[in-house]
């Protein structure tokens, strides 16, 4: 009957062991698979290849943190803009900052406030911002870029037709409000 027991409370004493070990285990943070993603969404890829069209001697520079844009002596200050990212900087041959540019994406709820935000605060620090609700069409990135009026702009974008891309052939109003 002793044996019984002795075997009976090695048994016991094993799974609270075991059970010891899970419980500590599972308590440990483990990662997860990492995999590869897109740099680019499709509007950010769209509108990338028509800043490189429009702009060929221009430097584009993507996903570019605020941090890397502002400055500031005050880490309360510097936390306002820690986390924010510029979507798209274009710079000149001597790169220097020459806009800012940004996208929204339809498929994002974004507010309103947070964009105006973002543009409130790189234009206080003296850089011109294009602000985007959708892929730039190309008479619009002429026209805020290259200085040309609208007609001549819209003369020399390249045709698409809205059979082959109804996303893409907008002609409408113009889209872009340069703040600063």
């Amino acid at each position: 009957m002793a044996t019984y027991i002795m075997i009976g409370s090695f048994l016991l004493f094993c799974a609270v062991l075991m059970a010891w070990k899970r419980v500590e285990n599972s308590n440990k943070q483990q990662d997860s698979a990492l995999k590869q993603r897109a740099i680019f969404n499709l509007n950010e890829q769209m509108t990338y290849t028509r800043l490189k069209e429009i702009l060929p001697e221009h430097t584009i520079l993507a996903h570019v943190s605020y941090d890397a844009l502002l400055t500031t002596k005050f880490f309360r200050t510097r936390n306002k803009y820690r986390n924010l990212v510029a979507d798209f900087v274009v710079l000149d041959q001597n790169h220097q900052v020459v806009a800012i540019v940004a996208v929204d994406d339809p498929v994002v709820l974004r507010r309103p406030q947070q964009s105006q935000y973002q543009d409130a605060l790189l234009s206080m620090a003296g850089y011109k911002v294009f602000r985007y609700e959708d892929i730039p069409e190309y008479y619009e990135l002429r026209r805020d870029f290259l200085n040309e009026d609208e007609e001549s702009a819209v003369a020399s974008s390249p045709r698409i037709l809205p059979k082959q891309y109804p996303l893409y052939s907008r002609l409408a109003q113009p889209k872009a409000k340069a703040v600063g």
